[in-house]
Parts: structure tokens; C-alpha cells; sequence
């Protein structure tokens, strides 16, 4: 077993003797395999203490950029002031660059100013274009490394990519609506913010391929077909627009999967309309989701641990300074709420 530590240290770690601690790590015979175990777990234990004393007295400041509707920012925005204790011994600090709306080029111009204000590393969530993908090759050029969050700009240089898989969200949203209207033929209306943020599409495709394998829209011309609104930004208002004129459109409309938010203003204009919403998934328990999803007005809401993403977020950029190792790239986990499930 290859290993980093005297024999007297793992010995003292795992309060074995020298000798059973040399027959583990040269793979002697007549060593139990709980023995084995402990040696291993001493080892881990060792490694953990080593990262330690490596953040102690480390400083990091970390820019955090995200274009998205402010409920959402904001239920990020605690999540990841909650981590920022759990990082110690290293003292992390966050600034803070949120919009609801913003231009490429005024996002452009943001990630452009963290090269003279010290930045350690910047979480964003910004749309993949091209002069995106420029500004943060930018920043990583100069040694600023950048995780991207919710959404990707996997053609950049970006250390990772922090998030659900995005295509898997939106099967699972397909199977749910599919699943709990039955044999209803009723139609689906999807709910997007813009036509410019990558996650967005991915749950897209992720809803109408599976849906489509499921029988619906186009699989079976008998089945239910998906009407799409775009645009929104997420506002209340400009969806309960949206969605009031789609539902003067198409009366079969009997389901919705919002991918981009607005939820409140979707059930205003269902309500105001006199119709009936069999089926409501969404994403993100966000303060807007949780009173909607304990009144039965959502089905459903496809939600992710934030304080984990934050966590997760952080590290990745406190490894890429040399402050710790062992992060893996992983996705985060969907998990289906309803309101019998609902976290405190």
C-alpha cells in the first residue's frame, strides 16, 4: 500500500503498533481486514490534518456573479454565507455581483474588473457566449480561477462546473407530468426565462426527448404536445403575461414545467383564467416555490442542496490556490419535493 507518513505516525493515528502498521502497508499475510481498515482510515485522517494546517492563516476572496431572478440569488446568498464558517481554519470572504437582467456586455464588463480588485476566484452564472467564454478565459489566463454555476460555459476555461445534470432534470420533469396526467391528452407549457442560458436548454431537450419516449408530443400524434414561452426573465409579471395569453391560445393546456421561474405569476394567470392546473413541476425550493408548493399549487419542485453547491464551489477554487486537494467532479443531486416532503 503506497503511503506518505512515517510508520510511528499512522501508528500513533490508529493506535496500532509499529509492527501490525508495517505488515498493512507491505500486504504481509495474517493481517484481519478491519485491521486493514484502520490503517487505510489513519491514512485518510492524516491526509485531512495535512490540508488543515495547509489552510491555516490562508486568506481567500472569491467574487460571486450571477444574472438570475433575485429570489434566487438571494436563497444562494445564504446558503453560501452559512459554508463560509465551515471553511476554517482558511478565512474566506465573498463580494457579491447579482442582477435580474443584464447585457452580455455589461456581464463582460464585470468579470473584466476583478483582475485589479484582488479576486482569488469567481463563482458566475452567466450565459455561454462567445464573449463570455472570452472574459473568463481572461480571467484564468491571469491566474483568476472561475467555476461556473447552474448553468455552463463548458467551452471556456473554466476550472469545473458546479450543478445538477441539467438534461437529467428535465427527464425527470417529463416523467413526472407524463406520469400524473395519465392518459390525458392534455398539453405541457414550459416556462423559460431566455433563450440564452445553457441550463435552460439542456432541461429543454432533457423534457421533450424524454417526454417524446414516453409517448407524448410528437412520439404519438394522440398524445400531448408542449407549447414553449420564452423571455420572461423570470419576472412574475411578464409571466403571468406570458402564460394568460398562451392559455387564450391553447384551452388543452392542463400542465406546466417551469425551467426558468415566475411561478407565482403562472398561477395568478391559470387562476385568473378560470382553468385548471393538473400539474405544476418547478425548479429551485426558493421563497416564491415553498409557500406554492405547501398550498398544492406545484406538484412538484426538482431541487438541489445550495449549501452543498456553495461548499462544493468554494473548495474547488481553494484547491486550485494550493489550499487543499481530493476534490472529484461530481454533479449535484436532484431531489423530487413535494409538499408531503417539504424541508423545514
Amino acid at each position: 500500500m503506497a503511503h506518505r507518513y512515517k510508520v510511528r505516525e499512522i501508528a500513533q493515528q490508529s493506535g496500532l503498533s509499529e509492527a501490525t502498521v508495517d505488515r498493512v502497508l507491505h500486504d504481509r499475510p495474517g493481517v484481519r481486514a478491519n485491521t486493514r481498515a484502520e490503517v487505510q482510515q489513519a491514512i485518510s485522517d492524516l491526509d485531512k490534518q495535512r490540508s488543515q494546517l495547509r489552510l491555516n492563516g490562508r486568506k481567500f476572496l472569491f467574487d460571486v456573479v450571477m444574472q438570475t431572478p433575485a429570489r434566487f440569488s438571494a436563497e444562494f446568498r445564504a446558503a453560501l454565507e452559512a459554508e463560509l464558517p465551515m471553511l476554517a481554519p482558511a478565512a474566506v470572504r465573498c463580494r457579491f455581483h447579482f442582477r435580474e437582467t443584464e447585457s452580455v456586455a455589461a456581464m463582460v464588463d464585470t468579470l473584466g474588473k476583478f483582475t485589479a480588485r484582488g479576486s482569488h476566484g469567481v463563482i458566475v452564472k452567466a450565459p455561454d457566449d462567445p464573449d463570455v467564454v472570452a472574459a473568463i478565459d481572461r480571467l484564468v489566463d491571469l491566474g483568476i480561477p472561475v467555476v461556473t454555476y447552474v448553468t455552463d460555459v463548458p467551452a471556456s476555461k473554466r476550472l469545473d462546473y458546479v450543478g445538477i445534470d441539467n438534461r437529467a432534470a428535465g427527464a425527470t420533469a417529463a416523467y413526472l407530468v407524463d406520469s400524473w396526467l395519465g392518459d390525458s391528452d392534455a398539453s405541457v407549457l414550459i416556462i423559460l426565462t431566455s433563450n440564452i442560458f445553457r441550463n435552460e436548454g439542456e432541461r429543454e431537450i432533457g423534457f421533450r426527448s424524454t417526454l417524446r419516449s414516453l409517448g407524448g408530443e410528437q412520439g404519438d400524434p394522440n398524445r400531448r404536445r408542449v407549447v414553449e414561452i420564452t423571455d420572461s426573465e423570470g419576472l412574475d409579471e411578464t409571466v403571468e403575461k406570458l402564460v394568460g395569453a398562451a392559455l387564450s391560445a391553447h384551452p388543452d393546456i392542463e400542465a406546466v414545467y417551469s425551467i426558468g421561474g415566475g411561478n407565482t405569476g403562472a398561477v395568478r394567470a391559470f387562476e385568473r383564467a378560470g382553468r385548471r392546473c393538473r400539474v405544476f413541476v418547478a425548479h429551485d425550493l426558493d421563497s416564491d416555490n415553498r409557500p406554492l408548493l405547501r398550498s398544492g399549487a406545484l406538484s412538484a419542485v426538482l431541487h438541489h442542496d445550495l449549501r452543498a453547491d456553495a461548499r462544493r464551489a468554494c473548495r474547488l477554487l481553494m484547491q486550485a490556490g494550493g489550499g487543499l486537494d481530493g476534490m472529484v467532479d461530481e454533479r449535484s443531486q436532484i431531489h423530487v419535493v413535494t409538499r408531503f416532503n417539504t424541508p423545514a
